[in-house]
């Protein structure tokens, strides 16, 4: 699979590090500029900001640990006597702050790299960065100084792992939900967070087949540092800022990484790889249709491309679970292999779309210009269906991307809309709800996806607006429950 998003695991804590961590999270923060500002001046001068004897303060790091439940880790600290999340110092052998916290958590809690993951919204990124005092210790010969915490958030995809306590230091553990995390600011952070410890995929991958049974491998470099160097592996990469969506991720990966463009690029499985760090990463994949030369292609990253039949695979230095997935998608035979309408049975990719209105007009969003469906074109709320009934990820969507909070019997089918966007494209199932009552205003949450939220008068859409969202407000508008758009 791709190399993972948390590539940087293998930079030391230098300066530049956190400087672009301060950087990264004031971006989200601004209005903690000048309660960070000492810190800033702290990077400015000559003594390590992460070692404990730097004064009048230094850096430590916290891990914030959600599970599924929407509860976050707390350990009780025998030496303070109080809750709080799992952290302490930097130590010796950390490379980055990241990596800090996660060496914390596994020391104070048993919980290994391996059973958590980054949440999507936030990556490597601190969560939160609280500024507290600390009293002197005349025992310790230590002054009254100050810790600038980095707090990173971490999902637990393993919800089989053992916590077992560092007894010298720990004296108890246990899981509060949001409104009972024992930090006031990390409290109101949580509350206002869309998070709630659900695994999401942070990188995207490509599983590229020629229809013929062979498969697209790509053959890394045996370098320090990257993930699985010297072994064939699948091209993709992390998702970065400016990508809409992870297929605009896996689409702009191909891109840089060897000038491919396949036509159709549908979801296949997700997947959870091993970073650097030792954490686990959620993978989509991406399944795509292209028979030409790899060696034609302008290979910019890596040592060479080509393809490979499950048979041959094993004889590759390969990840297994890339075997594994290549096998199980050749024994589905999935109908992309042959991609033509009418030859037989082809997947459908679900679509859910919320149509809200309010005295004769209706919500519609305009999407960002680099997003990889529908640049500078109006749409409906929308989003895809994931391991999830349709109603759950309309509501879902709904506050992650305009911070709508709606509930599920609130809900009614009003229009379904079967379409296909291109010619050969892959058939499509939009739904569409009516959402009766709501709480909330729209706000842009997505910026990178959606630049705007307006109502308009079903009888003067704006333009340019997605064909097939037309096709659907006329299609209710006329009381009507289903229309097909783009097929011939």
């Amino acid at each position: 699979m791709s190399a993972p998003l948390n590539c940087e695991a293998a930079l030391p804590p230098t300066r530049s590090h956190i400087r672009d961590l301060l950087a990264s999270y004031l971006v989200r923060r601004p209005a903690e500029a000048e309660l960070l500002a000492p810190l800033v001046r702290a990077l400015e001068a000559g003594d390590d900001p992460t070692h404990r004897s730097t004064l009048p303060g230094h850096i430590t790091c916290s891990a914030v640990v959600i599970d599924r439940d929407r509860r976050v880790l707390h350990i009780h600290h025998k030496a303070i006597g109080k809750y709080l999340a799992p952290g302490g110092h930097v130590e010796e052998g950390d490379r980055t702050l990241l990596g800090a916290a996660l060496r914390e958590v596994h020391e104070e809690t048993g919980i290994p790299p391996i059973a958590l993951c980054v949440t999507a919204e936030y990556g490597s990124v601190p969560f939160d960065i609280d500024v507290h005092d600390i009293d002197a210790s005349p025992t310790q010969g230590e002054p009254a100084h100050q810790y600038y915490d980095f707090r990173f958030a971490f999902c637990l995809v393993d919800t089989t792992a053992e916590i077992v306590p560092q007894l010298d230091e720990v004296s108890g553990v246990e899981w509060r939900a949001f409104d009972e995390v024992a930090s006031p600011a990390l409290r109101a952070k949580l509350l206002a967070s869309g998070l709630d410890g659900r695994v999401e995929p942070v990188n995207a991958s490509a599983l590229i087949h020629d229809g013929d049974g062979r498969y697209l491998l790509h053959l890394r470099d045996d370098v320090p540092g990257i993930w699985e160097p010297g072994a064939w592996a699948l091209l993709g990469g992390g998702r970065e800022p400016q990508d809409g969506s992870l297929e605009a991720t896996v689409r702009r990966e191909l891109r840089e990484e060897a000038g491919l463009a396949p036509p159709v690029l549908a979801p296949f499985a997700m997947e959870l790889a091993t970073g650097t760090d030792g954490m686990a990463v959620p993978v989509q994949i991406f399944a795509g249709l292209w028979n030409g030369d790899p060696a034609e292609l302008r290979l910019t990253e890596g040592v060479m491309l080509a393809w490979f039949s499950p048979e041959t695979m094993p004889r590759l230095r390969l990840n297994p679970s890339t075997l594994d997935l290549v096998r199980r998608h050749h024994a589905s035979a999935r109908p992309e292999l042959a991609p033509k309408v009418g030859s037989g049975s082809v997947p459908h990719i679900v679509g859910v779309h919320l149509y809200l209105e309010q005295d004769g007009q209706v919500l519609l969003g305009l999407r960002h210009p680099d997003s990889a469906f529908a640049g500078s074109t109006h749409h409906f709320l929308a989003g895809h269906c994931e391991q999830e009934s349709a109603v759950s990820c309309l509501v879902r969507e709904a506050e992650e991307e305009a911070g709508l909070l709606i509930d599920p019997d609130d809900v009614e089918l009003v229009h379904l809309v079967h379409h296909v966007d291109e010619a050969g494209g892959l058939p499509r199932m939009g739904v569409v709800f009516r959402a009766r009552r709501w709480q909330g205003t729209p706000e842009v949450r997505e910026p990178d996806r959606c630049v705007s939220w307006g109502w308009w008068p079903t009888d003067a859409l704006p333009r340019p607006l997605v064909p097939y969202t037309r096709a659907a407000i006329e299609g209710i508008q006329a009381g009507r429950f289903y229309t097909e758009v783009g097929w011939t």
